[in-house]
């Protein structure tokens, strides 16, 4: 691959991960930090940035079998449920609905207007939007072929020169004195900024589009499995750069926000009056093309990982197809409503999150294992369980049974176990087994 195709390649992995979800979560995490915003912004980096970073590579070096050593069954199962959270149940149509939002209903005189259809009541232009965005989603995603040059090459670096124009406004344009620190990120700022690095789902997603990418390098003509991983690595480390400098940009948005922040229960809210304070009607308008685009490469990656894997599974589904199905599934999840689908997910995602982090783990420590493949299943396990008891807990289901359990308020019961399994299973010593991947 040629240093173009290289750089397109990093450009499009950053814009798979650069979705709505990315940019509104640190401008109210870094109004919320206030004098603590370094160390919050370190937490925040740590899981947002750094966690999909060494996923990618993971996957680059289990060469795309990140799940080889798991059960099929266990393997395929816990496969579906990634690519479906991540496609059209949750990620997808919010994503699409993010854009609706901060990127359409700003213009519209009137987003309020409903009618019923088989009983069930639907908003006029939130269905015309979605209609649209994941319709454009579904014809790019038909061609896997051209993703890298259309995604990569085309849409990307226009979304980039938009968000370094904020980051550049953002460093000169003055802003108000950094505020005080608010709520837990007083006494654990560098713990919180950890755990609002999960809200960016973007581990769960290297999964996929460490796939994908390598996927799409077999297309481009790359089939060695070490030149996969070298071009794979380096698509990471520019997706790292990127989402870095995005991330960093916009907490010190936040912190400096002063009065444009006031009353603001998102970073959306916070994003959109700084933008409307200093550049008006056309700043709100090259906003809504940052915010559509970043949602658009995101679902085409989206729509594409899980089109490729389902025809996989079923060779009988033509890839082209399951596109379209994906996408009009999209569409149509996301007339459930924003508010309605993240409540809905979140229980969903602390369950299976500790799962995916474990599996990167392991998959880092498998030649240390001397009995790999059981290492695999009963560390997975061990975070299953306790994933469980978390989300039960987000779901809003009564767990005081489990509340003496480290970390168990915070809603990470599981890393301590799940740790400790891991070093009971490097300790347990025995002759080594091979570890063969399905």
């Amino acid at each position: 691959m040629s240093f173009t195709d290289t750089l397109g390649l990093g450009f499009m992995t950053f814009a798979f991960f650069l979705g709505a979800g990315n940019l509104i979560f640190p401008p109210l995490a870094g109004f919320l930090a206030g004098e603590n915003m370094s160390l919050a912004m370190l937490g925040f980096l740590l899981t947002a940035v750094t966690l999909p970073l060494i996923t990618l590579i993971a996957v680059a070096k289990a060469n795309g079998k990140v799940m080889g050593l798991l059960p099929a069954f266990a393997a395929t199962l816990f496969a579906i449920s990634i690519y479906i959270i991540i496609g059209p149940a949750f990620a997808a149509p919010r994503a699409g609905l993010v854009a609706y939002e901060m990127g359409y209903k700003p213009f519209i005189a009137d987003s309020s207007s409903t009618f019923e259809l088989a009983g069930i009541v639907l908003n006029s232009s939130q269905l015309l939007y979605t209609i649209i965005f994941f319709g454009l989603a579904m014809v790019l995603s038909l061609f896997p072929g051209k993703l890298l040059d259309s995604v990569g090459k085309i849409l990307t670096p226009i979304m980039i020169l938009l968000l370094v124009g904020l980051a550049v406004s953002v460093l000169v344009l003055p802003g108000s004195d950094v505020g005080l620190a608010v709520g837990e990120y007083q006494s654990n700022p560098l713990t919180k900024g950890i755990l609002e690095g999960y809200n960016t789902m973007d581990t769960l997603a290297s999964l996929i589009f460490g796939m994908l990418i390598i996927d799409i390098l077999r297309k481009k003509g790359i089939d060695s499995p070490k030149e996969q991983t070298k071009y794979l690595v380096r698509a990471a480390l520019i997706a790292a750069a990127g989402l870095a400098f995005v991330y960093i940009s916009l907490f010190y948005l936040g912190a400096s926000a002063g009065d444009l922040a006031a009353g603001a229960d998102n970073g959306g809210i916070i994003l959109t009056n700084y933008v409307n304070m200093h550049f008006g009607d056309l700043g709100q308008l090259l906003l809504a093309m940052v915010v559509t685009l970043a949602c658009l490469t995101t679902v085409v990656g989206l729509v594409s990982a899980c089109a490729e894997y389902f025809n996989e599974l079923m060779p009988t589904l033509s890839y082209r197809l399951l596109a379209v199905v994906m996408s009009l599934a999209c569409a149509v999840v996301a007339n459930v409503g924003l508010a309605q689908l993240i409540n809905i997910s979140i229980p969903v995602l602390v369950t299976v999150y500790p799962v995916a982090i474990a599996l990167v783990a392991v998959t880092y420590l498998t030649e240390y294992f001397s009995r790999p493949a059981l290492a695999h299943r009963v560390v997975l396990s061990v975070a299953l369980l306790f994933g469980l008891i978390d989300g039960m807990k987000a779901a809003g289901l009564d767990m005081s049974a489990f509340q003496n359990m480290p970390l168990h308020a915070e809603g990470m019961a599981w890393l301590l176990p799940t740790a400790f399994t891991i070093f009971i299973c490097l300790m347990v010593k025995g002759p080594k087994a091979e570890a063969v991947l399905n």
